[in-house]
């Protein structure tokens, strides 16, 4: 079988080994690929291995009828034309739940930066500041805990459950709003909840949310007026569930405290998006599921779906 992976870097910039993806075919890797290059580079592939690029019904079209295998290093599906590749016969596979954990871990990464104001009272010590202190401590900001806080997650998969067992941990109130019913999975603290009453009562919120025609600008200047000025906003799931602009003006405004992203609508992030500059913002380039734990986790995942593919079995099929 003939294997090309044309999305290698950001699963393994040379920190993993591809030994395994070797072992099932003839197998290439690029770093990265234009969308030019597609065509070119995958031609007379059986299977292709893609995690941003974009592959069209023009793409699968050229690379028919070899191509019979898609395999996506990621969750998320939509940069393939999944009904289209059904129609050809071509079966296309994701990476469902590797980086529960990873995801889960920078929430509360943005959410303790906030409380607990790490970096501006570090950059303070190291500027001297605690030196000529007459006092044994000092704070620049109000700090928070957490305990009492009521924390409302928007989605309720594997990430959002995970959110609600840490916030339970960390003894808050979890709000929960999801369009379909889900088991609490034993969580306690849980209360599910319609979304106007989630933006309202919480102190911080949290999307965990597929990307659909519903959820695209879920967050717009409409529902964070509906947020408290104090709440504390967070999005690791897809950037175009929030309207950039209407998230910027809030923060500018002092309409809500601050928000911690991952994601952005257009990646990587233009100059001039407005969040680059917005007041209490803090921004990470993507990296939720880069732990190299993680990216080991998605590998073998990879490896095993077109493993099974190739035995007949396929697993994890997003266009059946």
């Amino acid at each position: 079988m003939k294997i090309v992976n044309i999305d290698a870097h950001t699963t393994n910039p040379g920190d993993l080994s591809w030994d395994g993806m070797k072992r099932l075919g003839d197998y290439t890797y690029y770093d990265r690929t234009s969308p030019s290059q597609i065509i070119e580079r995958a031609k007379g592939a059986n299977a292709l291995i893609v995690n941003k690029s974009i592959i069209t019904k023009e793409i699968l079209d050229a690379l028919s009828p070899e191509l019979e295998y898609i395999g996506l290093q990621s969750t998320g599906y939509n940069v393939v034309d999944c009904e289209y590749a059904k129609e050809l016969g071509i079966t296309v596979t994701n990476i469902p739940s590797y980086s529960t954990n990873a995801v889960a871990q920078l929430v509360f990464a943005f959410i303790l930066q906030v409380t607990n104001e790490v970096t501006l009272h570090s950059d303070a010590v190291k500027n001297g500041e605690w030196c000529t202190c007459p006092d044994f401590c000092f704070w620049k900001k109000p700090l928070t805990e957490l305990a009492g806080k009521t924390i409302g997650i928007i989605g309720f998969g594997s990430i959002g459950q995970r959110v609600a067992r840490l916030s339970e941990a960390f003894d808050m109130r979890v709000l929960v709003y999801t369009p379909r019913p889900k088991d609490k999975g034993g969580l306690k603290s849980v209360e599910f909840t319609d979304i106007d009453t989630l933006l309202s009562e919480s102190d911080i919120i949290t999307c965990h949310c597929p990307l659909t025609d519903e959820t695209r600008g879920l967050i717009n200047k409409d529902t964070i007026a509906k947020m408290k000025k104090t709440a504390v906003f967070i999005n690791t799931s897809r950037g175009s569930v929030v309207d950039e602009k209407a998230l910027a003006d809030a923060l500018n405004n002092g309409d809500i405290s601050a928000a911690g992203l991952d994601v952005l609508e257009t990646e990587p992030a233009k100059k001039d998006n407005p969040l680059l500059t917005a007041k209490n913002c803090y921004i990470t380039p993507h990296i939720a599921w880069a732990a190299k734990e993680t990216r080991e986790r998605l590998l073998k995942i990879l490896e095993q779906n077109l493993e099974a593919y190739i035995n007949g079995t396929p697993q994890n099929v997003v266009n059946k």
